[in-house]
C-alpha cells in the first residue's frame, strides 16, 4: 500500500482543562472529533486518529486508532506526533499532515496550502500561521523526519515548535484565524454551536 498524504487526528491529550474527554464532546449533535475529521479526511488520502487509552470509543469514527508508544507516555503533542510519523511510514505514506481534534472549523485547504508552501521552500515541513502567529498542530510533515521528532522527544521537547525552527519549516499563512480556534471550555462550546448554527 503506498499512500502520497496521510492525515492524523491528534487526540491523545489529557483534556485536563475540560476534565472529560474532550474528543467526544457533543458538539451540534456529533462528537467533536467527528466534525474536524469531516473537513480533513477530504484532504488527504487516508485518515487515522492519534488517541490513547481504549480505542474503542472512537469506533463510530471507522478509521485506525494509533496510540503514542509506551516509553513516550505523557510526552506531549510530539509523542502523538511521533506515533503517528511512525504509523503513517509503515503505511507508506510519503507525508502526515496533523490537525486536533478540537479544531472543528479547519481550513478547507490546509493540507494543498502546506504541500505548496513545503514544495515552494523544497521543506521537509510546512506549518499554518495566522495572525495569531503560528499554529503548530497544524502542519505537514515528510515521513523522513520520523527520526528527527523521536530524537526530539527522547531529548525532552514536548511540544513541536523549537523542533519546526530548528528544521526550517516553511510557513503557510491563512487570512482566517478563527479557522485554527480550539475548543477548550463550555465557553468555547457555546460560540461554536453559535456559529454552526
Amino acid at each position: 500500500m503506498s499512500l502520497k498524504t496521510a492525515g492524523v487526528v491528534l487526540a491523545g491529550g489529557r483534556s485536563a482543562r475540560m476534565g472529560f474527554d474532550k474528543a467526544l464532546a457533543p458538539l451540534a449533535g456529533r462528537p467533536l472529533v467527528a466534525h474536524v475529521a469531516a473537513r480533513f479526511a477530504p484532504q488527504v488520502d487516508a485518515l487515522f486518529l492519534n488517541a490513547n487509552g481504549d480505542a474503542a470509543r472512537f469506533g463510530s469514527l471507522g478509521c485506525a486508532i494509533v496510540a503514542d508508544a509506551a516509553a513516550n507516555a505523557g510526552g506531549g503533542p510530539l509523542a502523538g506526533i511521533a506515533a503517528a510519523l511512525r504509523y503513517a511510514q509503515s503505511q507508506g505514506a510519503a507525508w502526515l499532515a496533523t490537525a486536533p481534534c478540537d479544531a472543528p472549523f479547519l481550513p478547507l485547504d490546509l493540507v494543498a496550502r502546506l504541500a505548496a508552501a513545503a514544495d515552494e521552500k523544497g521543506a521537509p515541513l510546512a506549518v499554518a500561521t495566522s495572525a495569531r502567529g503560528l499554529e503548530p498542530m497544524f502542519a505537514l510533515w515528510s515521513s523522513a523526519l520520523t527520526r528527527a521528532v523521536e530524537t526530539a522527544l527522547a531529548a525532552g521537547d514536548g511540544g513541536p515548535r523549537a523542533l519546526m525552527t530548528r528544521l526550517g519549516a516553511a510557513e503557510a499563512l491563512f487570512a482566517d484565524a478563527d479557522a485554527f480556534a480550539n475548543l477548550n471550555t463550555p465557553a468555547d462550546f457555546a460560540a461554536a454551536r453559535a456559529r454552526l448554527g
